[in-house]
């Protein structure tokens, strides 16, 4: 029993219950809402430690700062900005900053509890966190940007820091991002911090092989229900959405392993080629245009077509809430793997069930980027840094390990791979909250 008022509700014998807070109910809150109802599918699989469950239902501290900068023209502009750690029972904080003009308190808190799952799910010793700015960084500039990014990483540097919470690239930010938000909270604290941030330059203490990692991530457990399935790769038709560093770097390795890429869609645009596209000459299109748009050996395709293409493989690589109950059910492909997070929403999960879609859900199939940007981290510790080849081979191990372990669960309790996630993830973060117990 709860009220939405906030204030503490009570049972009919009079004994006081927990109340949810509004801003954390799920009938109006979008991405938050979601991650909602994916808790409540794993509980009944939690056994004992169901008692702790309201643990992931609500983040453990959200921060909202205001981040004023000057403009070029000299005006004075304000942006919000957000830092919400979900959980921290099993270490840091560890997740990204986003800048984009469609930034919510929901979606920031939602990615910061599925980075809390996605860190359990491969057992790398971090707890979820997320960051964001409502701003479109295309219409700012160099200076602009730099400013905005320090002004934002003053203002949450009270809650980041090498051993409490460590940001990284996601949405419109980069290594330059991570390189500007690491001098200033160095600057800030009066020493030099590389393991503040990941997903730095290398100069600066960055890992190789982090850009490609969570397109590396998405390709290895394709590979690897791929093999369980049955479904060959050569010729396997794909579809991506979105073509940056993750859905590009997966669609190259596909390709690679004599996959067809025939569809890719992102914000400029969505291009068809049947008898596959040429990745590398669109990855270079992409890296001087800007986008998929206008490149000369594709057809062009209305985008609400892109969901009906098709293919054997869908990858979902751009922004949350791609895949919903108007689309699902277009879907030809046999398997989705899930570069981006939250790109399906839950009803469309139950479609793709029923059609007998395969899904490789985020909390798994994108965990790449996290798993390298914690070889960063312990790399950053130690002052001892991996060659490429060592950092893949790692990342391969666990991505492997990992969705095997969850894969079994799966099958043991004949449930999707996302709740097989979910049970795996949320059992060692609330066993981890369970021997940690409260204090004071």
């Amino acid at each position: 029993m709860s009220s939405s008022s906030g204030a503490p509700a009570t049972t009919a014998a009079g004994a006081v219950v927990h109340s949810v807070p509004s801003y954390l109910q799920a009938d109006h809150l979008g991405p938050w809402g979601n991650y909602l109802q994916q808790v409540d599918r794993v509980t009944p699989y939690l056994g004992n430690l169901a008692r702790w469950v309201e643990t992931l239902k609500r983040p453990k501290r959200i921060l909202i700062v205001d981040v004023p900068i000057e403009l070029d023209n000299g005006t004075i502009a304000h942006y919000e900005g957000y830092r919400v750690q979900h959980n921290l029972s099993r270490g840091p904080g560890k997740g990204g900053v986003r800048f984009h003009q469609d930034v919510t308190l929901s979606e920031v808190m939602a990615l910061s509890a599925w980075m809390s799952v996605k860190n359990a799910a491969v057992n790398v010793p971090y707890g979820g966190a997320k960051g964001g700015i409502r701003v479109d960084p295309k219409k700012l500039s160099m200076g602009e940007l730099e400013r905005l990014t320090r002004r934002y990483t003053s203002e949450i540097g009270l809650l980041i820091g090498p051993s409490k919470d460590i940001p990284a690239p996601d949405v419109n930010t980069n290594g330059q991002i991570m390189a500007w938000m690491m001098d200033t909270y160095s600057m800030n604290t009066g020493a030099t911090a590389t393991g503040v941030v990941t997903g730095k330059p290398v100069d600066l203490g960055g890992s190789l092989g982090r850009v490609e990692a969570t397109g590396r991530g998405v390709y290895t457990v394709g590979v690897e229900a791929a093999k369980l399935t049955g479904l060959a790769l050569s010729g396997a038709r794909v579809a991506v959405q979105g073509f940056g560093n993750v859905g590009g770097i997966a669609a190259k390795l596909f390709a690679e392993a004599g996959a067809k890429v025939v569809a890719v869609q992102d914000h400029t645009g969505t291009i068809f080629n049947g008898n596959g596209l040429d990745v590398p000459a669109l990855l270079a299109h992409v890296k001087t245009r800007g986008g998929v748009g206008g490149f000369a050996g594709a057809d062009v395709m209305k985008p609400e077509e892109f969901w009906g293409v098709d293919c054997e493989i869908l990858i979902p690589a751009a922004l949350e809430g791609q895949i919903t109950k108007d689309n699902a059910g277009q879907i030809k492909a046999k398997l989705v793997i899930e570069g981006a997070n939250g790109p399906t929403t839950t009803e469309a999960d139950d479609i793709l069930h029923d059609k007998g879609v395969l899904v490789l859900p985020d909390v798994i199939a994108n965990a790449g980027g996290v798993t390298v940007s914690y070889f960063e981290w312990v790399q950053d510790f130690s002052s001892f840094f991996w060659s490429e080849d060592e950092i893949n081979a790692r990342l391969v191990r666990i991505m492997q390990e990992a969705f095997a372990g969850i894969w079994q669960v799966s099958q043991e309790h004949k449930v999707s791979l996302r709740t097989a996630t979910f049970i795996v993830a949320c059992q060692r973060i609330l066993h981890a909250r369970e021997m940690r117990g409260l204090y004071p």
